[in-house]
Parts: structure tokens; sequence; C-alpha cells
């Protein structure tokens, strides 16, 4: 049995929201608190987690925080704020995709759909292509660990992906477009402020440790790209 964990303290959403997983061919697993769904995450392990930001006990974002810490598993936040920040705040802090309400079950089903495609897609435990190296730099997608020289720099799920993206195809100017696309998936109905932002953040957590052969450039009016110094590899 495949598990979707809602966590939510509003029991008309939650049961709206429980019909539709049905729909779908998963058992929901509800939960009513932040404290009551790390629970429920532990004892079930489901296959997504649709998780309401404001909620008693513990928030959604401390508990997107605790689930990521030890699992890629796609978690979608359901909020009433839709201020750029929090979205922002929300994938940045390791979640996949974000839904204001009120918003139609329907394409929220929609959007959960879109996660799961993209982590199956994405799961790598029986591929062997998992690890990436340039010059210093190394991103694990096995482990979702990133290193420069013997450090690990803790990165969201999300920082590594995008590493991991860029890295993969060196000088590659990707648009932003492209990689809400790619990071975010065709079904995310975010903007370009969300990527600038989360270059910003990436960057700020690399550049702790000096890496001269390579670097993530802006193309003014375009995107960014990977660019490696062939002086200094």
């Amino acid at each position: 049995m495949q598990y979707i964990l809602i966590a939510d303290d509003n029991p008309d959403i939650t049961d709206i929201l429980s019909a539709y997983v049905k729909k779908e061919g998963y058992e929901p697993v509800v939960a009513k608190d932040g404290l009551e769904a790390e629970r429920l995450y532990e004892s079930h392990k489901p296959s997504a987690v649709l998780l309401d930001v404001m909620m008693p006990l513990k928030d959604g974002y401390e508990v997107c925080k605790s689930i990521r810490k030890k699992s890629s598993v796609p978690i979608m936040l359901i909020t009433a704020r839709g201020e750029d920040y929090d979205k922002i705040m929300g994938l940045d802090i390791g979640a996949d995709d974000y839904i204001v309400k009120p918003f139609s079950p329907s394409e929220v089903m929609a959007r959960l759909r879109a996660v799961l495609r993209r982590f199956v897609a994405t799961e790598v435990s029986e591929n062997p292509d998992t690890i990436l190296r340039v010059n210093n730099m190394t991103v694990n997608l096995e482990e979702y660990s990133f290193s420069i020289g013997d450090k690990k720099i803790p990165l969201t799920k999300k920082e590594i992906e995008t590493m991991w993206t860029l890295a993969s195809n060196p000088n590659k100017v990707f648009t932003r477009d492209n990689l809400l696309d790619s990071l975010w998936g065709y079904d995310y109905y975010g903007d370009s402020r969300t990527v600038d932002s989360h270059i910003k953040r990436l960057r700020a957590k690399i550049d702790t440790i000096e890496h001269p052969a390579w670097g993530i450039k802006t193309i003014w009016g375009v995107g960014y790209k990977f660019e490696i110094n062939d002086n200094d590899v």
C-alpha cells in the first residue's frame, strides 16, 4: 500500500483531499498538527506529503525541514499565504511545490502527479551514474550531498538538483524558464524571481569555499550557466 500524508488542521480540507487521493489509488494518512505529521511520516513512509504551513504545535516549514533532513520524498506545501517570500522560503527549505488556498482539488492532484513523476524520474538508487565531479566539486545524487574538496556543504534537495543540472551541462546557458521547467516542472506556476532568489541563496552557500576553476555565471537578460575556467582546471 502506498500512502499520501495529508497534514492540515482543517478537517474540511483533509476530507476532500483524502477523497481525491483515494481516486489516485493511494491511501491517505491524515495529521491534524505538525508533531502528528512527523510521527505519521515515520510510521508510514508515504510516497508524498501534502503539508499545510499554518498548523498547531509545529508549522509546516519546520516539518518540511525535518523530513527533508532524512528523505527526498516529494513535499507540497499548502497555505493561505501567497506572498512571493513565503513561496520562495518554502522551496528553499526543500519543498517541491507550493499551492495557495483556496485551491482546486483537481489542480492539487495534477501537481501531485507532476512531482511524483519527477521524483520517479530522478530516483537514482539503481543508477550507477549518480556522482558528478568537476575539479574540486562533487555532487552525489545517491546521497543528495554536495562537497567542495573535503568540505561538505549542506544544500537543500532543490539546490543539489540545480548544481547537477548546471554542472552536467558545462557552459550551456539555461534560461530562467528552462530552470523552472527542469527543476520545478511544467506544472509549477512560478516566475523568474523564484529562480533568481534560488540561485542567490545557492551561490551564498558555495562561495564560502574558493572554487576558481568553476562557478555559476549570470548571463544578463537570459539566465545562468555553469562556467569552467580552463586555466584553473
